[in-house]
Protein backbone atom coordinates (compact mmCIF):
# COMPACT_ATOMS: atom_id res chain seq x y z
CA UNK A 1 0.00 0.00 0.00
CA UNK A 2 1.11 3.13 -0.57
CA UNK A 3 2.25 5.99 1.77
CA UNK A 4 0.62 8.69 -0.74
CA UNK A 5 -3.18 9.10 -0.86
CA UNK A 6 -5.57 8.97 -3.98
CA UNK A 7 -6.17 12.18 -5.47
CA UNK A 8 -10.04 12.65 -5.58
CA UNK A 9 -11.92 11.72 -8.65
CA UNK A 10 -12.16 15.49 -10.49
CA UNK A 11 -13.84 16.06 -13.61
CA UNK A 12 -12.25 17.55 -16.48
CA UNK A 13 -14.84 20.34 -16.74
CA UNK A 14 -14.20 21.63 -13.01
CA UNK A 15 -12.33 24.46 -13.14
CA UNK A 16 -8.75 25.33 -11.11
CA UNK A 17 -9.53 27.05 -7.94
CA UNK A 18 -8.39 29.27 -5.17
CA UNK A 19 -8.91 27.94 -1.38
CA UNK A 20 -9.15 30.12 1.46
CA UNK A 21 -8.53 27.73 4.77
CA UNK A 22 -9.84 29.69 7.74
CA UNK A 23 -8.58 28.62 10.70
CA UNK A 24 -9.45 28.67 14.58
CA UNK A 25 -8.83 26.78 17.92
CA UNK A 26 -11.76 24.89 18.18
CA UNK A 27 -14.09 23.80 20.23
CA UNK A 28 -15.85 20.67 22.21
CA UNK A 29 -18.67 19.10 20.27
CA UNK A 30 -20.54 19.48 24.08
CA UNK A 31 -20.39 20.97 27.46
CA UNK A 32 -20.21 17.53 29.08
CA UNK A 33 -16.93 16.27 30.61
CA UNK A 34 -16.82 13.19 28.06
CA UNK A 35 -16.26 15.97 25.70
CA UNK A 36 -14.20 17.63 26.77
CA UNK A 37 -11.62 14.96 27.47
CA UNK A 38 -10.83 14.13 23.70
CA UNK A 39 -10.66 17.87 23.22
CA UNK A 40 -8.42 18.51 26.08
CA UNK A 41 -5.95 16.05 25.16
CA UNK A 42 -5.54 16.79 21.64
CA UNK A 43 -4.97 20.54 22.86
CA UNK A 44 -2.41 19.74 25.74
CA UNK A 45 -0.63 16.93 23.52
CA UNK A 46 0.60 19.72 21.18
CA UNK A 47 4.07 19.91 21.44
CA UNK A 48 3.40 24.00 20.09
CA UNK A 49 1.42 24.37 23.42
CA UNK A 50 3.16 22.55 26.01
CA UNK A 51 6.71 22.16 25.68
CA UNK A 52 7.06 20.13 28.85
CA UNK A 53 9.76 16.96 27.60
CA UNK A 54 6.98 14.33 26.48
CA UNK A 55 7.93 11.21 29.21
CA UNK A 56 7.16 14.15 31.96
CA UNK A 57 4.38 15.28 30.60
CA UNK A 58 2.57 12.72 29.89
CA UNK A 59 2.20 11.67 33.04
CA UNK A 60 1.16 15.18 34.14
CA UNK A 61 -1.52 15.11 31.56
CA UNK A 62 -3.27 11.64 32.09
CA UNK A 63 -2.80 11.06 35.81
CA UNK A 64 -3.63 14.83 37.27
CA UNK A 65 -5.01 17.47 34.31
CA UNK A 66 -7.83 15.36 32.47
CA UNK A 67 -8.79 13.11 35.76
CA UNK A 68 -10.12 16.62 37.06
CA UNK A 69 -9.92 19.24 34.62
CA UNK A 70 -12.60 17.71 32.02
CA UNK A 71 -15.47 17.94 34.84
CA UNK A 72 -13.90 21.84 35.65
CA UNK A 73 -14.00 23.08 32.25
CA UNK A 74 -17.34 21.33 31.51
CA UNK A 75 -18.91 23.45 34.25
CA UNK A 76 -17.61 26.75 32.70
CA UNK A 77 -18.37 25.95 28.58
CA UNK A 78 -22.29 25.04 30.29
CA UNK A 79 -22.44 28.93 31.14
CA UNK A 80 -21.26 30.64 27.54
CA UNK A 81 -23.32 27.46 25.29
CA UNK A 82 -25.64 28.90 23.17
CA UNK A 83 -28.86 26.99 21.80
CA UNK A 84 -26.65 26.61 18.32
CA UNK A 85 -23.45 25.50 20.13
CA UNK A 86 -20.34 26.63 21.10
CA UNK A 87 -19.65 30.19 20.29
CA UNK A 88 -16.24 30.19 18.66
CA UNK A 89 -17.96 27.75 16.38
CA UNK A 90 -20.81 28.91 15.33
CA UNK A 91 -19.07 32.57 15.01
CA UNK A 92 -16.20 31.02 12.64
CA UNK A 93 -18.95 29.33 10.70
CA UNK A 94 -20.69 32.71 10.00
CA UNK A 95 -17.09 34.48 8.89
CA UNK A 96 -16.32 31.90 6.69
CA UNK A 97 -19.73 32.11 5.10
CA UNK A 98 -19.49 35.60 4.77
CA UNK A 99 -16.20 35.78 3.76
CA UNK A 100 -16.85 33.07 1.02
CA UNK A 101 -19.89 35.77 -0.33
CA UNK A 102 -17.83 38.98 0.36
CA UNK A 103 -14.66 37.64 -1.54
CA UNK A 104 -17.58 37.35 -5.12
CA UNK A 105 -17.69 40.69 -5.47
CA UNK A 106 -14.39 40.84 -5.69
CA UNK A 107 -12.57 37.98 -7.25
CA UNK A 108 -13.53 37.11 -11.03
CA UNK A 109 -11.74 33.86 -10.99
CA UNK A 110 -12.89 30.54 -8.59
CA UNK A 111 -12.35 29.88 -5.33
CA UNK A 112 -14.08 28.41 -2.40
CA UNK A 113 -13.86 29.12 1.47
CA UNK A 114 -13.22 26.11 4.13
CA UNK A 115 -12.99 26.48 8.01
CA UNK A 116 -11.10 23.89 9.46
CA UNK A 117 -10.13 23.86 13.64
CA UNK A 118 -6.80 23.17 14.84
CA UNK A 119 -8.70 20.91 17.61
CA UNK A 120 -12.07 19.52 17.51
CA UNK A 121 -14.03 19.85 14.51
CA UNK A 122 -14.81 20.53 11.65
CA UNK A 123 -10.73 19.63 11.25
CA UNK A 124 -8.27 20.87 8.94
CA UNK A 125 -7.59 17.51 7.48
CA UNK A 126 -11.34 17.68 6.53
CA UNK A 127 -11.37 21.23 5.28
CA UNK A 128 -8.14 20.39 2.91
CA UNK A 129 -10.03 17.19 2.00
CA UNK A 130 -12.92 19.26 0.77
CA UNK A 131 -10.60 21.91 -0.75
CA UNK A 132 -8.89 19.35 -2.81
CA UNK A 133 -12.40 17.79 -3.91
CA UNK A 134 -12.96 21.22 -5.46
CA UNK A 135 -9.74 21.15 -7.33
CA UNK A 136 -8.02 23.63 -4.89
CA UNK A 137 -4.66 23.57 -6.54
CA UNK A 138 -3.71 26.96 -4.38
CA UNK A 139 -4.37 27.31 -0.83
CA UNK A 140 -4.00 30.09 1.69
CA UNK A 141 -3.82 29.83 4.83
CA UNK A 142 -5.67 32.22 7.24
CA UNK A 143 -5.20 31.36 11.18
CA UNK A 144 -7.32 33.44 12.65
CA UNK A 145 -4.99 34.72 14.87
CA UNK A 146 -3.67 38.38 14.78
CA UNK A 147 -0.22 38.40 17.01
CA UNK A 148 1.37 35.30 15.93
CA UNK A 149 2.39 32.87 18.44
CA UNK A 150 4.03 29.82 17.73
CA UNK A 151 1.28 27.95 20.53
CA UNK A 152 -1.01 29.36 17.95
CA UNK A 153 -0.25 30.52 14.30
CA UNK A 154 2.45 28.33 13.91
CA UNK A 155 0.31 25.24 15.50
CA UNK A 156 -2.67 25.88 12.63
CA UNK A 157 -0.02 26.04 9.94
CA UNK A 158 1.55 22.84 11.24
CA UNK A 159 -1.26 20.87 11.25
CA UNK A 160 -2.20 21.97 7.55
CA UNK A 161 1.39 20.74 6.59
CA UNK A 162 0.26 17.78 8.08
CA UNK A 163 -3.01 16.75 6.44
CA UNK A 164 -1.15 18.04 3.51
CA UNK A 165 1.73 15.01 4.23
CA UNK A 166 0.63 12.32 2.24
CA UNK A 167 -1.21 14.56 -0.82
CA UNK A 168 0.45 13.07 -3.92
CA UNK A 169 -0.55 16.52 -5.87
CA UNK A 170 0.68 19.07 -3.90
CA UNK A 171 -1.00 22.59 -4.18
CA UNK A 172 0.76 25.74 -3.77
CA UNK A 173 0.81 27.09 -0.52
CA UNK A 174 0.24 30.67 0.94
CA UNK A 175 0.14 31.27 5.14
CA UNK A 176 -0.86 34.80 6.40
CA UNK A 177 1.68 35.07 9.43
CA UNK A 178 -0.45 37.45 11.29
CA UNK A 179 -1.96 40.90 10.66
CA UNK A 180 -1.22 42.46 13.92
CA UNK A 181 -1.01 45.90 12.43
CA UNK A 182 -3.06 45.33 9.10
CA UNK A 183 -4.90 48.66 9.07
CA UNK A 184 -8.07 46.91 8.33
CA UNK A 185 -7.55 44.85 11.53
CA UNK A 186 -6.64 47.83 13.59
CA UNK A 187 -9.96 49.84 12.34
CA UNK A 188 -12.43 46.71 12.75
CA UNK A 189 -11.19 47.08 16.34
CA UNK A 190 -11.53 50.78 17.05
CA UNK A 191 -14.74 50.72 15.14
CA UNK A 192 -16.21 48.35 17.52
CA UNK A 193 -14.85 50.17 20.56
CA UNK A 194 -16.33 53.50 19.23
CA UNK A 195 -19.78 51.71 18.68
CA UNK A 196 -19.81 50.30 22.05
CA UNK A 197 -18.86 54.19 23.33
CA UNK A 198 -21.79 55.54 21.02
CA UNK A 199 -24.18 53.44 22.50
CA UNK A 200 -22.90 53.05 26.36
CA UNK A 201 -20.67 56.49 26.72
CA UNK A 202 -16.81 56.11 27.67
CA UNK A 203 -15.42 54.69 30.68
CA UNK A 204 -12.38 55.83 32.91
CA UNK A 205 -10.09 52.89 31.62
CA UNK A 206 -9.99 50.93 28.26
CA UNK A 207 -8.23 47.98 29.33
CA UNK A 208 -6.67 45.46 26.22
CA UNK A 209 -6.22 41.93 27.42
CA UNK A 210 -4.27 39.53 25.67
CA UNK A 211 -4.42 35.85 26.00
CA UNK A 212 -0.95 35.06 27.99
CA UNK A 213 1.63 32.62 26.91
CA UNK A 214 4.49 31.69 28.79
CA UNK A 215 7.52 34.23 29.30
CA UNK A 216 10.10 32.15 28.16
CA UNK A 217 8.76 31.76 24.57
CA UNK A 218 9.52 35.38 23.87
CA UNK A 219 12.57 35.47 25.49
CA UNK A 220 13.42 32.25 22.91
CA UNK A 221 12.15 34.37 19.96
CA UNK A 222 8.45 34.18 19.83
CA UNK A 223 7.01 38.06 18.59
CA UNK A 224 3.68 37.65 19.93
CA UNK A 225 4.40 39.94 22.91
CA UNK A 226 6.01 42.62 21.07
CA UNK A 227 3.11 42.20 18.55
CA UNK A 228 0.51 42.71 21.05
CA UNK A 229 2.17 46.33 22.32
CA UNK A 230 1.86 46.84 18.92
CA UNK A 231 -1.54 45.85 18.27
CA UNK A 232 -2.75 47.98 21.38
CA UNK A 233 -0.89 51.00 20.69
CA UNK A 234 -2.32 50.98 17.30
CA UNK A 235 -5.82 50.66 18.68
CA UNK A 236 -5.31 53.11 20.83
CA UNK A 237 -3.71 55.81 18.65
CA UNK A 238 -6.53 54.93 16.36
CA UNK A 239 -8.86 56.12 19.33
CA UNK A 240 -7.10 59.25 20.19
CA UNK A 241 -6.13 57.78 23.84
CA UNK A 242 -3.61 58.72 25.70
CA UNK A 243 -1.20 56.64 27.71
CA UNK A 244 -3.32 57.30 31.05
CA UNK A 245 -6.73 56.12 29.30
CA UNK A 246 -5.74 52.57 28.54
CA UNK A 247 -3.76 49.62 29.81
CA UNK A 248 -2.64 46.40 28.06
CA UNK A 249 -2.50 43.13 30.16
CA UNK A 250 -2.57 39.39 29.68
CA UNK A 251 -5.13 36.80 30.98
CA UNK A 252 -5.54 32.91 31.60
CA UNK A 253 -2.20 32.08 32.99
CA UNK A 254 -1.71 28.44 33.55
CA UNK A 255 1.09 26.49 35.70
CA UNK A 256 4.01 27.83 38.02
CA UNK A 257 5.93 29.43 35.32
CA UNK A 258 6.19 33.34 34.90
CA UNK A 259 3.56 34.43 31.94
CA UNK A 260 3.91 37.72 29.89
CA UNK A 261 3.23 39.81 32.76
CA UNK A 262 1.27 42.15 33.68
CA UNK A 263 -1.57 39.75 34.45
CA UNK A 264 -5.23 40.94 34.22
CA UNK A 265 -6.52 39.47 37.02
CA UNK A 266 -4.70 41.72 39.38
CA UNK A 267 -4.70 44.48 37.48
CA UNK A 268 -8.62 44.28 37.27
CA UNK A 269 -8.63 44.19 40.89
CA UNK A 270 -6.20 46.93 41.61
CA UNK A 271 -8.49 49.54 39.10
CA UNK A 272 -11.76 48.44 41.39
CA UNK A 273 -9.59 49.17 44.24
CA UNK A 274 -8.92 52.84 42.64
CA UNK A 275 -12.75 52.71 42.90
CA UNK A 276 -12.86 53.51 39.47
CA UNK A 277 -16.21 54.37 38.16
CA UNK A 278 -16.22 52.53 34.38
CA UNK A 279 -13.67 50.30 33.05
CA UNK A 280 -14.13 48.58 30.11
CA UNK A 281 -12.36 45.48 28.20
CA UNK A 282 -11.59 44.46 25.45
CA UNK A 283 -10.08 41.60 23.66
CA UNK A 284 -8.21 42.17 20.54
CA UNK A 285 -6.34 38.96 20.09
CA UNK A 286 -9.70 37.10 19.26
CA UNK A 287 -11.83 37.48 15.97
CA UNK A 288 -14.86 34.96 17.67
CA UNK A 289 -16.02 34.93 21.19
CA UNK A 290 -15.16 32.05 23.19
CA UNK A 291 -14.78 30.63 26.50
CA UNK A 292 -11.88 32.78 27.24
CA UNK A 293 -13.45 36.04 26.58
CA UNK A 294 -16.98 35.13 27.65
CA UNK A 295 -16.35 33.52 31.00
CA UNK A 296 -13.42 34.41 32.08
CA UNK A 297 -13.34 38.10 31.02
CA UNK A 298 -16.48 39.34 30.34
CA UNK A 299 -17.69 37.06 34.12
CA UNK A 300 -15.10 36.36 36.32
CA UNK A 301 -13.05 39.83 35.51
CA UNK A 302 -16.25 41.63 36.51
CA UNK A 303 -16.55 39.48 39.64
CA UNK A 304 -13.00 40.75 40.49
CA UNK A 305 -13.31 44.28 39.63
CA UNK A 306 -16.61 44.87 41.52
CA UNK A 307 -15.90 42.93 44.37
CA UNK A 308 -12.40 45.08 44.85
CA UNK A 309 -14.87 48.41 44.69
CA UNK A 310 -14.87 49.43 41.28
CA UNK A 311 -18.42 50.75 39.77
CA UNK A 312 -19.76 50.02 36.24
CA UNK A 313 -17.56 47.50 33.82
CA UNK A 314 -18.16 46.62 30.15
CA UNK A 315 -17.11 43.61 28.12
CA UNK A 316 -16.78 45.00 24.47
CA UNK A 317 -17.67 41.53 22.37
CA UNK A 318 -14.79 40.38 19.82
CA UNK A 319 -15.28 41.36 16.05
CA UNK A 320 -17.46 37.58 15.27
CA UNK A 321 -19.70 38.63 12.18
CA UNK A 322 -19.54 42.57 12.28
CA UNK A 323 -20.04 43.93 8.52
CA UNK A 324 -16.62 45.79 9.84
CA UNK A 325 -15.06 42.82 10.13
CA UNK A 326 -15.79 40.55 7.34
CA UNK A 327 -14.97 43.47 5.11
CA UNK A 328 -11.46 43.37 6.93
CA UNK A 329 -10.90 39.57 6.51
CA UNK A 330 -11.31 40.47 2.47
CA UNK A 331 -9.01 43.19 2.71
CA UNK A 332 -6.70 41.13 4.39
CA UNK A 333 -7.22 37.90 2.02
CA UNK A 334 -7.05 39.61 -0.90
CA UNK A 335 -3.75 41.49 0.23
CA UNK A 336 -2.42 37.61 0.05
CA UNK A 337 -3.94 36.59 -3.15
CA UNK A 338 -2.45 38.69 -5.44
CA UNK A 339 -1.41 36.37 -9.03
CA UNK A 340 -3.82 33.38 -7.71
CA UNK A 341 -6.54 35.02 -8.24
CA UNK A 342 -8.69 37.68 -11.08
CA UNK A 343 -10.21 40.70 -8.92
CA UNK A 344 -13.71 41.50 -10.73
CA UNK A 345 -12.22 45.08 -11.99
CA UNK A 346 -9.33 43.16 -14.15
CA UNK A 347 -11.80 40.80 -15.56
Amino acid sequence: MSFYLKEPDISPQEPDRTGILVMNLGTPEAPTAKALRPYLRQFLSDRRVIEIPRFIWWFILNGFILVSRPRQSAHKYATIWGNEGSPLLVNSRKQASLLEGYLGDTIASPYTVELGMRYGQPSVQSAIANLKARNCNRILLFPLYPQYAGSSSASAIDEAMRALLRARNMPEIRTIRDYHAHPAYINAVAESIRLHWQQHGKPEKLVMSFHGVPRRTCDLGDPYYKQCLTSGKLIAQALGLTEDQYLIAFQSRFGAAEWLQPYFAPEIEALGKQKLRRVDVVCPGFSSDCLETLEEIAMEGKGLFLEAGGGEYHYIPALNDSDTWIKAMREIVMDNLQGWVTPRSAA
